[in-house]
């Protein structure tokens, strides 16, 4: 499988066609290999999949961790391209997957969330930039176990703060309970800089 995910690309799309991770059974952080035997992966598993397979054919395993204020956290791997910076992710939501590699810095990456991560809670706070390897010999790769250790040294590494409008966040949040109110599911098709995004998972393209 990792010789055959050679790209960013193609990891997207390998991610986006696995169920989302709803834990059914109890909480859950599974490695790469856990996300493989178990074929459904959720936010952190999805990133940690990503970082495995792109180190192996050259990218430094770096993810980003978003806090936000609802403590509601997201992770996703990313990595430079020849035009600039982009991500790998999976959500449940449609806003918070990936972006295509034109982004001129992490935080302009980052910032490309900010209206996405906007729902009835949700919204970005800080977000940071961790390079994996900085762990250790701990085996986040294809531990047989939940690798919580990992998402402990997220949740402790310093995040940089986003100052926003809040002015604007409670208008993009009336515009958000208004759509589910009228629509009854999750909107993407609103959205500004929609053509930076990669392609979502089947289970969002039919909706707006």
């Amino acid at each position: 499988m990792i010789a055959r995910l050679r790209t960013p690309t193609a990891v997207q799309t390998w991610l986006n066609n696995l169920p989302y991770n709803t834990e059914p059974h109890g909480d859950t952080l599974r490695s790469f290999r856990g996300v493989v035997r178990a074929g459904t992966a959720h936010c952190f598993e999805a990133a940690l999949s990503a970082a495995v397979i792109m180190e192996q054919h050259g990218y430094p395993p770096l993810i980003l961790s978003f806090e936000s204020i609802d403590l509601l956290d997201h992770t996703l791997f990313v990595y430079r391209g020849p035009r600039g910076w982009g991500s790998v992710a999976r959500s449940r939501d449609p806003g918070l997957h990936g972006r295509k590699p034109v982004f001129a810095t992490p935080r302009a990456l980052a910032l490309s969330y900010f209206e996405g991560y906007i729902d009835f809670t949700g919204g970005i706070k800080a977000y940071q930039v961790v390079d994996m390897r900085s762990i250790g010999d701990y085996d986040w790769r294809l531990s047989e176990k939940n690798v919580w250790k990992a998402e402990q040294m997220l949740l402790d590494w310093p995040h940089r703060t986003i100052t926003y409008s809040q002015r604007r966040a409670d208008r993009l949040r009336r515009r958000y309970r208004a759509f589910r109110e009228a629509h009854g599911y999750k909107p993407w098709k609103y959205y500004k800089g929609r053509e930076r995004w990669t392609e979502l998972p089947p289970e969002f393209r039919h909706r707006g």
